[in-house]
């Protein structure tokens, strides 16, 4: 296992460099986690001036999904560590230039090519591992669509593109009426144009929760598994929209969660934290998705532990100890954009900051929509309840305008 035993000097000979392919606000976070260790930062996105790169030191603008481009980019920084922090990626190339012993890809570069397509990692999970899924199938067409749907899979569904983000082309199938209208959706959103999409049957869960699952280095140098407290968080079309720590669940339920998410990462391999969604009901547990870096959903440890899940990310691909401790029960409600214009302004962050126990993150995006993430609020709370709460008025003060 290759480890990280020295950390150098940014800027200098010495410096231990990390590249980021991927520079949103997630991507900041854990550049800022790995400054604050002495690592140089090297933050690529495909458009200027992302949240990432106005705080590394050096900014890259690449298309990450043109091998050529990808390629060039790796070949001239050099990076001691690649650090996929999105999904639209040219996965080949990392997986050639690993082979080729050029680069460190976090956490593999297999990782990262099973993980950017919903069904590599279905197919891992459903029938390699064998672990509890939703019914599914994978279709090209309206047409296979619409027979996956008759021969089995059956009302209500959902579908979303094998590649996307953030939930973007993901809808709920109630009948018939539905079916052309979520194909079309799935369409618009898939993140390599129209394409592939997986339906899944329906779930009837009480809840789903995301398990952060850590691989770390151990005292005596081999990778060992380590869980934060599960993340409660609701979900609109896909998109994160609240989130709160720690989500109550029964002793089996909790076992069984860490079983699925501890299968999934052993597979999946190499160092770092991984973001593994589940459905829960009552005692029972399906996997749903996994992201091989930290979880949008998983802001909310800015507030609730000792380690967020940046800092974590960054000590785990280092070769550093980690701890997953919860500090405080809290909760994170998403910001908007409101609007769509580039170059907005905030008022009432005043009124959100006067929330007690509540903090506020501006991601520093250049460019807004109407829901586009633009910001979160954060509150810790010893109740958790109440700490959901307080974190949704904190966010409501936070008004987006044109400046």
């Amino acid at each position: 296992m290759n480890t990280m035993t020295t950390l150098g000097t940014p800027l200098s000979p010495s410096a231990t460099r990390v590249m980021l392919l991927g520079s949103g606000e997630l991507g900041k976070e854990v550049l800022i986690a790995l400054q604050r260790l002495g690592v140089e930062t090297i933050a690529v996105d495909r458009y200027d001036n992302a949240p990432g790169q106005q705080v590394a030191h050096h900014a890259r603008t690449i298309t990450m999904s043109d091998p050529a481009q990808l390629r060039a980019l790796l070949e001239a920084e050099k990076p001691d560590l690649v650090v996929p922090e999105i999904e639209a990626i040219a996965t080949p190339v990392l997986e050639a230039m690993e082979a080729e012993g050029l680069i460190r890809c976090i956490p593999t570069a297999r990782a990262a090519r099973l993980t950017m397509d919903r069904e590599g990692i279905r197919r891992l999970a459903a029938e390699t591992l064998g672990l509890p899924t939703s019914p599914y199938k994978f279709c090209d067409s309206l047409e296979e669509l619409q027979a996956a749907i008759d021969g089995g899979i059956g009302y209500p569904c959902v579908v979303k593109p094998v590649m996307s983000s953030s939930g973007k082309g993901q809808s709920k199938i109630d009948g018939p009426a539905d079916v052309k209208v979520a194909w079309d959706y799935a369409m618009a959103g898939g993140r390599v144009g129209p394409g592939r999409i997986i339906v899944e049957g329906f779930i009837d869960f009480d809840y789903e929760i995301t398990q952060l699952t850590v691989r770390a280095l151990g005292a005596d140098g081999a990778v060992e598994t380590q869980f934060c407290d599960p993340i409660g968080h609701v979900q609109v079309s896909g998109d994160y929209v609240e989130s709160w720590q720690p989500h109550p669940m029964s002793p089996v339920a909790l076992a069984e969660s860490r079983r699925v998410a501890e299968a999934v990462t052993d597979n999946l391999g190499g160092q770092g934290l991984f973001g593994v969604e589940l459905f829960v009901k009552g005692d029972q547990v399906w996997f749903s998705e996994v992201s091989p870096r930290p979880h949008d959903t998983g802001m909310v440890t800015m507030i609730t532990q000792w380690q967020n899940e940046f800092e974590l990310h960054a000590r785990a691909i280092l070769g550093l100890p980690v701890n997953t401790a919860l500090k405080s029960p809290g909760a994170s409600a998403v910001i908007y954009g409101g609007v769509d214009a580039t170059g907005i302004a905030f008022s009432g962050v005043d009124e959100a900051l006067r929330v007690p126990n509540s903090e506020v993150r501006l991601f520093g995006k250049p460019e807004s929509f109407v829901k586009r993430r633009m910001g979160v609020a954060l509150v810790h709370d010893a109740d958790v309840e109440k700490a959901r709460v307080q974190a949704k008025l904190a966010a409501s003060k936070v008004k987006p305008h044109t400046a």
